[in-house]
């Protein structure tokens, strides 16, 4: 019998929040798509070479072929989710309190709108600030400061990000503050009580945003899927495929559904799905002694020694999984932790920057002020201050006597009164018309610090770091808005010989920025990232080695 050809799948689907527009379901109408014939058959276990290993005639065995099993396998039954839902409940209502998380409540049905308004609030502030970090962090009284969304949608991009500092991801942020801004002023200073208008109307909330405020605050019975369920019910329903395509999101969502469809508890549900995936079924040594849905667990059952799973499974080829991939024999550890299975990371793209770190230094040596660059309001970084810098250098260009040339191009743009890198008696030449006292300041040192490595989701940023080094009469003149070369006009091009679109949205030739001078002691208390951070303390020590 010919072997079935392999179907195809999605290309993989990914981004923040799991907030795919799917509201597809995995059942029987879209099953029956598969194949306009009923035929029984049979596979063997087949074996494939193992990668990698092409000429030494190696092989290893797949346990369970893509034609293996049936879809109903990931399927959750309606029959069979009141149990689960039972004993989900049950252990959720013995630890819910055990991590001493503020914002867990259970729903209170007795909240006045404005109540349950402000319910949302706090379960949003709560759901963006885990997407960023670990518990013990949203615990601390970071959003007190804003205890209401009016309050917060009174407040400014500064002081957010003020407050955000050290967590990452800084536009999710600026949307925060956008989206108390829009409920304010067009919502009546209330969060949609429902899932769909929250994800339409306020600014990045996504479904699973939208599920847990909605189930959480409004009692909606709306599903949630982040990365601990996702963990979840891959292994709850043994789903070994692509995590992030479409097809393997839509069965988990319906898994996801399937647990708080017609409940009285949506809310609790849902947190017990998340709090069992964080703590329980953990992505390393999941403790599944501990687990309250382990009868129903077809990861769980797998690797009992009673579990048949090394042959092919007779079905109805109507019935047969087109979304698994196969399982190999060298990839099978007897453990629930083969799913979900995991996805290959692509390596983020490798970008040089020059990052100048400027020091105004008066003439007794008595002042020291360093510039600053406040990035634009949307894209990487948003609204942070940075030292000014020239990014996505060529390598190969990147030699010592260009990093020297790069102070004063930024210089120009910052300044109403620069420094030339051409002129000597320009150095010294007072301004005409101008107060006799003013100098133009001449740049005294352009010293290497060294490189500082920072990763970000999808680039890995080289920091070639200098310390420039200006002296003058008076603390230089800024311009009012400036916009330094963001971009290296020598970038590659596509092969139609157009420029290709950078991902990164911080590179914008038009963009504004506004600069200021902060003295030595405050530079650290100023609105800046990570990775500036790391610039910062690379040129402290460069100051320590070289006094």
């Amino acid at each position: 019998m010919p072997k079935r050809k392999r179907a195809q799948r999605p290309a993989s689907e990914s981004g923040e929040d799991y907030a795919d527009n799917s509201d597809s379901s995995y059942d029987e109408t879209s099953r029956a798509k598969v194949t306009q014939k009923s035929r029984k058959t049979r596979q063997p276990t087949r074996t494939t070479r193992k990668k990698g290993h092409e000429d030494d005639g190696s092989t290893v065995t797949v346990v369970n072929s893509i034609s293996g099993h049936p879809v109903s396998m990931h399927v959750i039954s309606a029959v069979q989710v009141e149990p689960m839902r039972i004993a989900l409940l049950e252990w959720y209502d013995r630890v819910h309190d055990t991590r001493k998380m503020p914002w867990r409540k259970k729903f209170d049905p007795s909240l006045d709108v404005d109540g349950r308004a402000q319910r949302a609030y706090e379960v949003w502030i709560s759901e963006v600030m885990l997407q960023q970090t670990q518990v013990a962090t949203v615990i601390t009284p970071n959003s007190s400061r804003f205890p209401t969304i009016r309050d917060l949608a009174a407040s400014d991009i500064e002081t957010v990000n003020s407050l955000w500092k050290g967590l990452g991801y800084y536009s999710r942020a600026a949307r925060l503050l956008s989206g108390a801004q829009k409920a304010v002023k067009e919502l009546h200073g209330r969060l949609p009580d429902n899932a769909k208008d929250m994800e339409a109307k306020i600014p990045g909330v996504g479904r699973y945003s939208a599920g847990a405020i909605s189930s959480i605050a409004y009692n909606q019975c709306v599903p949630v899927l982040d990365g601990n369920v996702h963990r979840l019910l891959s292994r709850f329903t043994a789903l070994h495929a692509q995590p992030k395509s479409k097809r393997t999101l839509d069965i988990l969502w319906a898994g996801a559904e399937s647990f708080i469809k017609q409940s009285k508890r949506p809310g609790d549900i849902n947190q017990a799905l998340i709090e069992l995936g964080s703590t329980v079924c953990a992505v390393r040594n999941p403790v599944c002694s501990d687990c309250p849905l382990r009868l129903w667990c077809k990861a769980y059952q797998r690797t009992q020694p009673t579990a048949l799973h090394t042959g092919a499974v007779e079905a109805d080829i109507e019935e047969l999984c087109l979304v698994c991939d196969p399982i190999q024999s060298d990839e099978d550890k007897g453990s629930v932790t083969i799913y979900p299975m995991k996805a290959e990371r692509k390596k983020p793209r490798e970008e040089l920057d020059s990052v100048n770190v400027i020091e105004w230094r008066s003439r007794n040596n008595q002042d020291r002020w360093f510039l600053l660059v406040r990035r634009p309001q949307e894209g990487l970084l948003a609204g942070l201050h940075e030292f000014p810098t020239l990014p996505n250098l060529s390598f190969a260009k990147a030699s010592a006597s260009n990093m020297a040339e790069v102070p004063y191009t930024l210089l120009q743009e910052l300044l109403m009164h620069p420094p030339s890198l051409h002129s000597d008696k320009e150095l010294s030449k007072k301004l005409p018309n101008s107060n006799s006292s003013y100098h133009i300041p001449k740049v005294t040192q352009v010293t290497s610090a060294g490189d500082v490595v920072h990763v970000f989701s999808h680039i890995k940023k080289t920091y070639r770091v200098q310390w420039v080094l200006l002296e003058g009469v008076e603390l230089p003149q800024l311009r009012l808005a400036s916009s330094p070369a963001r971009e290296n006009s020598n970038r590659a091009k596509n092969p139609k010989g157009k420029k290709k679109v950078s991902e990164v949205s911080e590179v914008d030739v038009n963009a504004t920025f506004s600069a200021q001078w902060v003295p030595l002691t405050q530079v650290e208390n100023v609105n800046i990232g990570t990775g500036v951070l790391k610039v910062w303390k690379l040129v402290e020590k460069l100051w320590t080695t070289t006094q």
